[in-house]
């Protein structure tokens, strides 16, 4: 008889979001990544922290993956078999850059180790100040805020709803989200299509 696993719950985009930050300290922290000028991992890491959750959380499949996040089912299979310890490796300066996904790599060992913590089902997602000023997203952390609980994919109304009257670098939030195209499927996606307009 099989038995099949059932997903375990959890918000997926908090989940995601703490792999995320925890990817960030792995690497140390953002200053360094400023340092290195190695800030276009960021997005590479944040759909890692995605896929990583989406798989080993709610068991979605690579197809299905692929389908929400929109991305290939190899990128999301590159991602879910990164090998971790030779990631590892590279990233302490060990090894050359391997073969790998390197930033599924990373986003494995931060879920590994919020799991082993048992911080990945905490309710907190703690962002340092520093990290905030440097990446200059404090924009980003009150648009969260405002939308906790949003059940996404979103529409226009809804997020106008809860983001009525929000400026945003002198801008008029009505405005940004008159130039964004909907359904918006993650918060992530969300906060990407705000800054390309900033």
């Amino acid at each position: 008889m099989e038995i099949i696993a059932k997903p375990k719950g959890g918000n997926v985009d908090k989940m995601a979001e703490k792999v995320f930050l925890e990817c960030l300290n792995i690497l140390g922290g953002l200053k360094k990544l400023v340092e290195f000028r190695n800030l276009t991992w960021l997005p590479s890491l944040a759909e890692a922290s995605y896929v990583i959750v989406l798989r080993n959380e709610v068991f979605k499949t690579y197809a299905e993956i692929a389908k929400e996040l929109g991305i290939t089912e190899q990128t999301a299979k590159n991602i879910v078999n990164a090998d971790e310890t030779k990631v590892k490796r590279y990233i302490e300066g060990e090894l050359e850059k391997p073969n790998e996904h390197v930033a599924g790599g990373i986003a494995k060992l931060a879920y590994n180790n919020l799991k082993k913590e048992e911080r990945l089902d905490e309710d907190e997602v703690i962002i340092k100040s520093e990290e905030i000023e440097v990446l200059d997203i404090d924009w980003a952390v009150h648009v969260l805020a405002k939308i906790k609980g949003l059940d996404f994919p979103v529409n226009k109304e809804k997020l106008e709803e809860r983001l009525k009257g929000m400026i945003i670098k002198g801008k008029n939030v009505e405005n940004i989200l008159n130039e964004l195209e909907y359904p918006i499927k993650t918060p992530a996606e969300l906060l990407h299509k705000i800054r390309e307009k900033l």
